[in-house]
């Protein structure tokens, strides 16, 4: 990825299954940009596998590389050997605002504590090999409010980044509105303001 402002997130919904000594483990991993968004599809996987022994999950809802918001919970499961590895899997591929439930149908067979941890992330594992990925740019809004004899280079500097205008008001003075990458914020500025000698109001939302 291009910078730490960016991250991978789930494309789509997938979901795979594995039977380990007669126990079934099923992995469901979704998109989810909010918490509200990650706690409904923990709900929806668990009442689809309202039969089965656990649904545990974890989520990290935000950018991987500062301050996400993450969650997990092991559902009954011995502590530290289900939500904890689903979660740790999660964070060391440095995937944000995702969620996944694995749910286990118990077999009969016990696997104690180092056997449940490698079911849980090795499940989850799995299931993160097939996922498809997308990356997430956080993008800010930029307004500039300048003279009219500077449209043209504004254009031409919007141009040479590969950056699209998403609008120009026309008042008293011009005013330019884009989304643009928020990596690509400071240098952008600085590139406007050489090209209209430093007459240009610049503001970021």
């Amino acid at each position: 990825m291009s910078d730490k402002s960016s991250y991978l997130v789930p494309a789509r919904q997938i979901e795979i299954e594995q039977e380990i000594k007669k126990s079934r483990f099923i992995a469901a991993v979704s998109h989810a940009s909010d918490k509200e968004t990650a706690l409904r599809f923990i709900e929806e996987i668990s009442k689809k596998h309202d039969g089965a022994s656990h649904n545990t999950f974890a989520y990290v809802i935000g950018n991987p590389n500062g301050r996400a918001d993450v969650g997990f919970n092991d559902d009954g499961e011995i502590g530290g050997t289900a939500g904890k590895p689903i979660l740790s899997v999660l964070q060391m591929r440095g995937i944000g605002d995702v969620v996944a439930v694995v749910t286990r149908y118990f077999g009969g067979t016990r696997l104690g504590t180092g056997g449940l941890v490698r079911a849980y992330s090795g499940t989850i594992t799995m299931a993160l090999d097939e996922l498809k990925l997308k990356e997430r740019v956080n993008l800010v809004e930029i307004r500039i409010t300048t003279g009219y004899e500077f449209e043209n280079s504004i254009r031409n500097t919007f141009d040479k980044t590969g950056l699209t205008i998403k609008d120009v008001l026309y008042t008293d003075e011009i005013t330019v509105i884009a989304d643009i990458p928020e990596s690509m914020s400071e240098n952008l500025k600085s590139d406007i303001m050489n090209s209209t000698r430093g007459k240009a109001n610049i503001l970021f939302t």
